[in-house]
């Protein structure tokens, strides 16, 4: 019940995002504002408090690389054969993209330090490393390869972004930091701890004022597979390949809860850019987010019960 009234919590928080922007509150200007608070301060110190005190052989292991991969690319594979007779192409791949693209740095992350403790946060920032650095690439050729697109460079830019990301240079800094356990001062720890607390509500803010319906994109069957790959089949995998693997507690709910998330308000962003059907891809964002509330509910509540 706790955990019910706290992601329902996040629900309505999600909800006063978009409520705000409907109001002309948070227009495109403040959100991003919003954005780049969250992107370049609050999240990054999330990933680094969680990180710089922690035994890097204990948060990092072969298993949950395994795993990840297997999540990600299984789920990949899963929903091609679902979707390879939808069409339009332009729906087709953004259908197969947003079953697996997950948003593990804006929700997942937060989510799992509000909910869970430090180790299980650690190990959820190498997951949010680790799914960054698989899904970016991967989303980018497949709608490249599947739209035809004349999109020359667009992996080059992409991957090249990745190295500039501000959450993944903290997550190098905190785990470097806790490999040769230098420290860090505590009012500097105490500083990026407060900034990293803002880290959700401030990410809940900004897709709850991201998320739109396209009325006209709407394709109730297409949706409800993109959901039910997204937050059923995706950490289903996950769980699957974690238990066989033999992970501890504290990696297989990290790996979960993560990989459970919604599909990112990114693939909004590629599908535009990369020749996918943007309005039903801003409708996927909508649903598959607010079915988490009820899927993550369930997902913490069973691992509480199996670990």
């Amino acid at each position: 019940m706790e955990v019910l009234v706290r992601l329902a919590g996040l629900l309505a928080l999600l909800l006063v995002g978009t409520g705000l922007r409907y109001a002309g509150v948070l227009d495109a200007a403040r959100t991003e504002l919003l954005n780049r608070a969250a992107y370049y301060g609050a999240l990054p110190a999330l990933v680094f408090v969680a990180t710089y005190d922690q035994a890097i052989g204990e948060v990092v292991s072969w298993e949950l690389l395994v795993a990840v991969l297997a999540a990600y690319l299984g789920t990949a594979v899963v929903a091609g054969v679902v979707h390879r007779r939808r069409s339009p192409s332009a729906r087709r791949s953004v259908a197969v993209v947003q079953s697996y693209h997950s948003n593990v740095g804006y929700l997942g992350l937060p989510v799992v330090a509000a909910t869970f403790g430090p180790r299980v946060t650690a190990i959820a920032s190498v997951v949010l490393g680790i799914g960054s650095l698989v899904q970016v690439p991967l989303t980018v050729i497949l709608l490249v390869s599947m739209n035809g697109e004349n999109t020359e460079g667009a992996l080059g830019r992409h991957l090249r972004s990745l190295a500039g990301n501000p959450v993944l240079l903290a997550l190098v800094a905190g785990m470097t930091i806790g490999w040769f356990e230098v420290g860090v001062p505590s009012p500097a720890a105490t500083a990026l701890g407060w900034a990293g607390s803002l880290a959700l509500p401030l990410a809940l803010l900004c897709v709850g004022a991201t998320l739109q319906v396209d009325r006209a994109a709407i394709d109730r069957g297409a949706t409800a597979s993109v959901v039910a790959l997204k937050v059923a089949c995706m950490p289903a995998i996950a769980w699957a390949a974690l238990a066989l693997l033999g992970v501890n507690a504290a990696t297989l709910t990290a790996g979960v809860v993560m990989l459970g998330t919604p599909t990112a308000v990114s693939t909004y962003v590629f599908a535009t850019e990369l020749g996918g059907d943007a309005g039903f891809a801003s409708l996927n964002v909508f649903v598959t987010t607010v079915a988490s509330v009820g899927s993550l509910t369930l997902l913490i509540e069973l691992i509480g019960t199996t670990v």
